[in-house]
């Protein structure tokens, strides 16, 4: 029988682009506020996701100076890389060391510094996430493969940029209500639609912003134990990990069968449902991996909560916010709460815990039961789904 894992802390940093922080103050800060949201109970382990501490920091040994500069020197620990879905990845990780009977008490962390030196070096970085001998070599870089994608899904269902606009447009309203959020801003149509051109046809407001941040979130073996932490806290609710699927793809777009297609999400999906015994209409709230808008909508219709195409048709008629099943994105998403990479994914775990338990400091949810997280690495080359469950 498998072991039941539960979700018993969770700490974030405000994302922004933290000249005057260093990555490890970053952690320490989130790792301490999700020891003391846990009731004190240390991780015996340490799981970090990050994707370009080699490159922009200069720095490897990302596990044991996270944990020396946690207080949790001697510790287990060690770097996830996956992409843009390293913190997936590392939640991944996590719950398979408890699920193998090594330790019963294991930090997720995510952490990533993409202000360390210039835009370009960031840009550089980032297109790591593409195949660097057949796309990158040709001058593609990362956000023009999403432009790619972007363009070919408005041209196939014949959705104007306008359309496209509305999902950051809601992504802004969101992130005005969440104190963590690196772009904590209400905007308007217009504004999205005239600002500056990145790579046709996304403009600059249907990207994610490049910023720094860590999350932790901490997960034990056993319902006692996360029974124990509850009653230390005051809480009446557990948030036990009840499906995970983690899957990949191909890393460059030319040898996909379906650019408009998010396989390894699919798949990923299918197994974290599966193994959680639920279907998409079980499921109350979701945090998706928007890095651009076309990511968001093409991940509803993957996940399986939107028909192919019809993503964007729903959202711009209100489906998916208040009061609506699935609601989406209420932490602003990539888009406006930020995307520090490999932290990503430990952020969103976090948020659709404390949504659960029903103290998200943000645009609250309506008591949802059942919360699922998908973060991708690339354009999907990784995918992992995480579907959690609250406990009474």
């Amino acid at each position: 029988m498998r072991e039941r894992i539960f979700v018993v802390g969770v700490g974030l940093t405000k994302i922004s682009r933290w000249y005057n922080r260093s990555a490890r103050d970053l952690f320490s800060e989130a790792m301490k506020k999700a020891i003391e949201d846990a009731g004190g109970l240390k991780p015996k382990a340490l799981v970090v996701g990050n994707m370009t501490s080699g490159v922009l920091m200069e720095q490897e040994s990302i596990g044991a100076l996270m944990a020396d500069y946690s207080g949790l020197r001697g510790i287990p620990a060690f770097k996830v890389e996956a992409a843009c879905g390293s913190g997936g990845a590392a939640f991944y990780t996590g719950y398979s060391l408890l699920g193998s009977g090594l330790v019963d008490v294991v930090a997720v962390g995510g952490i990533e510094k993409l202000t360390e030196k210039l835009t370009s070096d960031a840009t550089f970085a980032l297109a790591m996430a593409a195949d660097r001998e057949y796309e990158v070599f040709y001058g593609a870089s990362f956000t023009g493969l999403n432009a790619l994608v972007a363009r070919l899904y408005m041209s196939k269902y014949g959705y104007t940029r306008e359309d496209m606009a509305y999902w950051p447009l809601r992504m802004h309203e969101y992130a005005s209500y969440n104190p963590y959020a690196q772009l904590p801003r209400k905007t308007d149509l217009k504004t999205i639609l005239n600002s500056p051109v990145v790579a046709d046809p996304l403009h600059l407001f249907d990207c994610s912003p490049l910023g720094d941040g860590a999350a932790v979130v901490i997960l034990v073996r056993g319902e006692e134990k996360a029974r124990e932490v509850a009653k230390t806290m005051g809480r009446d609710t557990l948030v036990e990990v009840i499906g995970l699927g983690f899957a990949t793809d191909s890393v460059d777009l030319g040898s996909r069968e379906d650019l408009l297609t998010l396989k390894s999400t699919v798949v990923a999906a299918r197994e974290a449902y599966e193994m959680a015994g639920v279907t998409p209409k079980n499921i109350d709230y979701v945090e998706v991996h928007d890095a651009f808008h076309i990511t968001g909508y093409l991940a509803l219709e993957d996940l399986g909560f939107a028909g192919k195409g019809e993503a964007v048709k729903l959202w711009k008629e209100g489906r998916f916010g208040k009061g609506d099943k699935p609601e989406v994105n209420f932490s602003g998403g990539l888009k406006a709460r930020g995307h520090p990479v490999g932290a990503t994914g430990v952020y969103q775990i976090a948020e659709v815990v404390m949504q659960l338990r029903g103290d998200f400091p943000g645009y609250k949810a309506s008591d949802p039961e059942i919360g699922l997280a998908q973060n991708i690495g690339g354009i999907a080359t990784y995918s992992t789904v995480a579907i959690l469950s609250r406990r009474r």
